[in-house]
């Protein structure tokens, strides 16, 4: 009876230790999936349209590998669904978002237009009022903020929306600061009054 109890106790020892080793496996499959749902979502732009959500997921990623180098496997494996689950989300919001930014877009392109339209009548009049010290250095820079806008356009009929986005952005602070720059230079040039 002994005998069948210490063999039943060794089996017992021997299927415990088993489980607990099999339960201490780096969740490959899972982080494998997770690695492909993030470069998935990074593919189709989900970093431009839906940043929030994507930074969450590559920050979940950073997690299940630091939990896979610290051997806390069940942990890794549950940050790994959590990065899945946060790229599939981000995914799913892109076409929305990407909607929403060009829409945004194409009601701010009439502005940018109308401003780099005064912005050259300004030009045009500081150089006939010899306002400006290089007639050559303003032409260039109203040059650029046109090409700008082209670059706009095209990136924004190409599909680009959100660096077209960015652009237009910045390109507005351009204008802006163009503008206060000849309106100082053209206050500058009105004599003093006595």
């Amino acid at each position: 009876m002994k005998k069948a109890f210490w063999k039943f106790g060794m089996v017992l020892f021997v299927l415990t230790v088993s489980l607990i080793f099999a339960c201490s496996k780096p969740p490959t499959e899972e982080m494998a999936k997770a690695e492909k749902a993030v470069a998935d979502a990074k593919a189709k732009e989900a970093d431009l349209y839906v940043p929030d959500i994507f930074a969450k997921a590559q920050d979940e990623m950073k997690k299940a590998n630091d939990f896979v180098a610290a051997k806390k496997y069940k942990e890794a494996k549950t940050a790994a669904l959590e990065v899945v689950k946060l790229a599939q989300e981000s995914v799913t919001l892109i076409e929305q978002n990407k909607q929403k930014m060009k829409e945004e877009l194409e009601k701010m392109l009439p502005d940018v237009q109308k401003a780099l339209d005064e912005t050259k009548s300004a030009a045009t009049a500081a150089i006939k009022k010899k306002a400006v010290s290089s007639k050559e250095e303003l032409q260039s820079t109203i040059g650029k903020l046109e090409l700008d806008m082209t670059s706009v356009k095209e990136q924004l009929q190409a599909g680009k929306i959100r660096q077209a986005s960015d652009l237009a952005r910045t390109l507005s602070e351009e204008i802006k600061a163009q503008r206060q720059n000849l309106a100082d230079l053209m206050a500058q040039q009105k004599p003093a009054k006595k």
